[in-house]
């Protein structure tokens, strides 16, 4: 994916390729079908936008979309989205009636189910509801001690016309570790689960325990559906995997340009703190972006690219800049050249950030601030 120098007219964009996701998909449904395809637009779909993801997931063949919350599965309904959806994170401000009437399917841990059911019979509709089990995540979920109590409950409200159980649903901890023997415990307890669900007479057609890493690497765990985020936006859910080693294509580019050029005597310190200072003449680069629009300020040697070519930060980000040492006070970087963060066809992924910050390539995709416009293309 490239983009001609000052394709884009802005201060800093987010070019959000559309067509990536949707290869993305297809990519992904390559590793799991039959097993339908849920794909979590939640956190304005992990910062590309919600509507632009969830459009372009299901143009690629996603079966489901998901979201943490119900606003934010009820603005894709306002949008015209028709697709399903399911939403698992609630709290007690939660508008479940709301979420009925939008045929919002909703995740039940345990405390909602009552909630839930209230709002069914005072709109006379049955909710559609996915019981989630704890398998050893520790978040959300119903406690393993607490499993069937939940079942005992659904089956009171589902035989008084109140709910319809959709599906059963776990999340895995370190399917991003291959190796590690937490997720065959998971999967274990996510089956157990399943055979006490069936003795209460509760057998949905929707089993889903599989996250983007599960789904890329474990047949075992696609159940009837996965659930895939990261792997949609293009990033590899793997230490020691990139993108292209799975089949996937970046879909965010961050790019700006520069903003001030100057020439620096040795020992000139930059940022605040004064962490750096430069050990020669040099030339430094402005950089329009800081910690207000996404850009890590823990983050060191942070890379872009410039005329094709890379270099890093220098000193601390601030809010709204960060500085790059150009490495030579005769340096040919001009005021206005344009700079792409991350993305394209710069070599510089959104992991080598996560990397440069001491987090998550998530992260990075997920934190790029309002303040810097989305174009969609593809």
């Amino acid at each position: 994916m490239s983009y001609p120098a000052g394709a884009v007219d802005a201060e800093r964009v987010a070019l959000i390729d559309a067509s990536a996701i949707q290869h993305n998909v297809r990519t992904i449904g390559e590793y799991v079908r039959p097993a339908k395809i849920m794909v979590a637009v939640k956190a304005d779909g992990y910062g590309h936008g919600a509507l632009t993801a969830a459009q372009a997931a299901l143009a690629g063949g996603a079966d489901w979309l998901g979201t943490a919350h119900v606003a934010e599965a009820a603005a894709l309904r306002q949008a015209g989205i028709e697709a399903p959806i399911l939403a698992w994170l609630h709290t007690r401000g939660t508008d479940f009636a709301h979420a009925i009437e939008q045929h919002i399917d909703l995740g039940v841990s345990g405390w909602e189910i009552e909630a839930i059911a209230e709002a069914a019979e005072s709109l006379q509709t049955p909710a559609r509801v996915h019981l989630k089990i704890d398998t050893g995540l520790g978040r959300n979920g119903a406690a393993r001690a607490d499993w069937p109590q939940l079942l005992r409950r659904t089956v009171e409200h589902r035989e008084r016309g109140l709910l319809s159980v959709e599906g059963i649903f776990t999340h895995l901890a370190v399917a991003d570790e291959p190796d590690r023997r937490e997720t065959d415990e998971q999967l274990a307890a996510f089956r157990e689960a399943l055979e006490i669900a069936a003795e209460h007479g509760i057998t949905p057609d929707l089993r889903h325990a599989a996250n983007t890493p599960a789904a890329l690497s474990r047949p075992d765990a696609h159940f009837d559906m996965v659930r895939v985020g990261v792997g949609v936006y293009g990033q590899s859910p793997f230490a020691d995997r990139t993108p292209e080693d799975l089949g996937l294509k970046p879909t965010m580019e961050l790019r700006t340009t520069v903003a001030n050029v100057k020439r620096v005597p040795a020992g000139q310190g930059i940022s605040y703190g004064l962490t750096h200072r430069v050990d020669r003449p040099t030339a430094l680069a402005l950089i329009p972006l800081g910690y207000a629009d996404g850009i890590p300020r823990i983050a060191v040697h942070g890379p872009v690219l410039i005329n094709g070519r890379i270099y890093h930060s220098a000193g601390r980000v601030a809010m709204d800049q960060f500085v790059v040492d150009l490495q030579d006070p005769d340096t040919e970087v001009q005021v206005g050249d344009d700079v792409v963060v991350f993305g394209g066809d710069s070599g510089i992924s959104a992991a080598d950030w996560g990397a440069a910050a001491q987090t998550i390539n998530y992260e990075i995709i997920t934190r790029i601030g309002a303040r810097v416009p989305r174009e969609v293309i593809g």
